[in-house]
């Protein structure tokens, strides 16, 4: 029998296990939504055998889940060993949509998801410095209104709202001190947001909302425990251990420029770790590179973004203090990036967020490849693989709608200190 004490046990198996009983139905629903999600497509026979369930006990929760919309069945195949046709069944990508906000100091980002992760709709709006927290509020709410207007899903298939926010944040959806937008410090983002739209709002930091996004959207290929190492206005972490996101006490796990100073022995005795630099990638690149020689084309530009990006290009094209530049901040990342290798054990790195750009993607995966396959302590028993996210830019606003479907579909018994449930 399962108890909440023996969830995570139960929930974080690649393979999950169903049970039979009555009361556990719509668990039993939410392990096969699961099982379909990361096959693609699958058969009733394939489901029963992955899940434990009974032949039968898969086929009345089908019947019930087609019935509703959520899934759809393929055309009949022909079975090699019996001779029976099969039928597959795969969700139906317009059966349910999600909002993802991605709200960076500079840029609001506002995607229409589905269920296959696919973005419906996609709306961008600068912010001026200067924005106060009620107007974000006003602007973010306008613009997901505006978005599913013309992206026109069906009002019924909208399951809810995340927003992906820096942190740190307070486990209900409050932001707290942003070290680089301190006009939002305080503000009830999710409760606003949530009265405003009239639909559920969940929020998470943006490296957690990153990696729910890539197991989500990744299926079987991220059906393990990784790291999310997430380049944004900072860098930030999202973790996936046992199957399951993992948050914190107060919903603050990852904060992966504190690990690096700690790695590079930058320390101060009044203020602890300090803040480096190199894990401010779009406001400290251009700096770094300015002091190996780099020359800026545009001296005037205040633009942080566009600084940012022509080092990024001048790196690929081969000027040499860009590509100092780059290798110096991708070799910090990759100091903190042994840590979570040395503390957590695990094997998958992933690279990702707005600020991963195409002409330095090369040697960040480089550098951190060679550093967590060459310094963590247990190195010998494990090769850690560090890979491209499959979310590129967007990985942000499209976690933060993934975050909607993991709640939504993912299978949990009882409570757990991992759980965010919906708001009603």
């Amino acid at each position: 029998m399962v108890t909440p004490e023996t969830e995570s046990a139960v929930l974080d198996e690649p393979t999950r296990s169903g049970a039979n009983q009555y009361d556990l139905g719509s668990f039993n629903e939410a392990v096969i939504i699961e099982t379909i999600r990361l096959a693609g497509i699958i058969s009733r026979t394939e489901i029963s055998r992955r899940t434990g369930l009974t032949q039968q006990s898969v086929s009345r929760i089908l019947r019930v889940l087609l019935q509703q919309g959520l899934l759809v069945e393929e055309a009949q195949e022909r079975a090699e060993r019996l001779g029976k046709p099969r039928t597959p069944v795969r969700l139906r990508s317009n059966a349910a949509h999600a909002v993802g906000i991605h709200i960076d100091p500079e840029l609001l980002t506002v995607a229409v998801v589905d269920l296959d992760g696919t973005i419906v709709r996609r709306e961008t709006v600068d912010l001026p410095a200067d924005l106060d927290a009620v107007r974000l509020v006003d602007l973010a709410a306008a613009t997901v209104t505006a978005a599913l207007s013309i992206s026109q899903v069906d009002a019924n298939s909208m399951l809810g709202v995340g927003v992906a926010v820096p942190g740190p944040i307070n486990a209900d959806g409050t932001l707290l001190d942003l070290p680089l937008q301190p006009a939002w410090r305080g503000l009830e983002i999710r409760h606003l947001l949530q009265g405003k739209l009239n639909h559920p709002v969940l929020v998470e930091k943006d490296g957690t909302a990153a990696a729910i996004g890539e197991r989500w959207i990744g299926r079987s290929a991220r059906a393990r425990d990784f790291a999310y190492l997430y380049l944004g206005t900072g860098v930030g972490s999202g973790l996936i251990l046992n199957g399951s996101i993992y948050r914190g006490l107060t919903a603050n796990a990852g904060e992966f420029g504190q690990l690096c100073a700690l790695k590079m022995g930058e320390w101060d005795e009044q203020t602890g770790p300090k803040m480096m630099a190199e894990c401010n990638p779009t406001a400290g690149l251009p700096v770094i590179a300015a002091g190996f020689g780099y020359v800026e084309t545009d001296a005037g530009a205040t633009d942080e973004a566009k600084r940012y990006k022509a080092v990024c290009k001048a790196a690929a094209n081969g000027d040499e203090a860009a590509q100092k530049a780059v290798t110096q901040v991708a070799s910090v990342i990759a100091q903190g990036a042994v840590g979570l290798v040395d503390l957590l054990d695990i094997d998958l790195i992933v690279l990702g967020g707005p600020a991963f750009e195409k002409e330095i993607a090369a040697v960040f995966l480089s550098e951190i490849s060679r550093a967590v396959n060459s310094h963590p302590i247990a190195k010998g028993t494990r090769t850690v693989a560090v890979e491209e996210s499959m979310l590129q830019a967007d990985a942000a606003a499209v976690g933060a709608a993934s975050t909607i479907f993991h709640d939504a579909f993912t299978p949990r018994v009882g409570g757990s200190s991992q759980a965010r449930r919906l708001p009603k």
